[in-house]
């Protein structure tokens, strides 16, 4: 089972999202005994990513001065990271090597997701994952972008160039429009505050319960 698991493209892109978190990690603990305060922030951009998206991330950046190259570094490892475990994740569970209840539910999750956005993306192709991807809208985004790629039968060259490509323009955008924004008119901070507040929006109930069962 294992020696097939790892012998299908997904299970290597899996290895390779393994490989990248074994990376983050390391880095992550060298750098938190020279400098705890900013691994604490690049911390909190991981976690950015992964529940509220690569414009909460940015802003993070943006808010405690990294910079341009670190910040579009950083945010892009992070979405290659996470796209490769969704993306890997997906396929192995739909094809049936990853048989688990939790993974069975985000699958179908994403399905869902990829399903209602199938078709406006089919007619363009390559071209129409990554602008798919690169648009900063509600439902878009390189997960939901790259399993969309799957399910139109992209070679996984061509899916994943275009979800990269246009997960790498996203950050680019975001990153100048936030930097626009803070050093003409100092608004980052509000409109970083807008983007949790829609990102918390989702989970209200849940935190309503989580408060009422303290």
């Amino acid at each position: 089972m294992k020696y097939t698991l790892l012998n299908t493209i997904e299970g290597k892109v899996l290895l390779g999202g393994i490989f990248l978190s074994l990376l983050l990690m390391a880095f992550l603990g060298f750098f938190g005994i020279t400098d705890f305060q900013t691994t604490k922030i690049l911390a909190l951009v991981l976690l950015a990513h992964t529940v509220g998206g690569r414009a909460a991330g940015i802003g993070l950046c943006i808010l405690n001065d990294f910079g341009a190259f670190p910040t579009i570094v950083y945010n892009f490892y992070i979405e290659v990271l996470i796209v490769c475990f969704t993306y890997s994740g997906f396929v192995l569970s739909t094809t049936n090597y990853l048989k688990l209840e939790w993974l069975n539910k985000l699958t179908d999750r994403m399905t869902l997701k990829a399903i209602k956005q199938k078709n406006k993306v089919k007619p363009l192709g390559w071209i129409g994952i990554f602008f798919f991807v690169m648009i900063p809208l509600p439902m878009t985004g390189p997960v939901v972008g790259s399993i969309i790629g799957y399910m139109l039968r992209l070679s996984l060259l061509r899916n994943l160039s275009a979800t990269f490509l246009g997960t790498l323009s996203a950050i680019l955008i975001w990153f100048y429009c936030f930097d626009f924004l803070e050093h003409r008119y100092h608004m980052i901070q509000y409109l970083f505050a807008a983007i949790i507040i829609i990102v918390l929006i989702p989970y209200l109930k849940k935190i309503k319960k989580f408060i009422t069962n303290l």
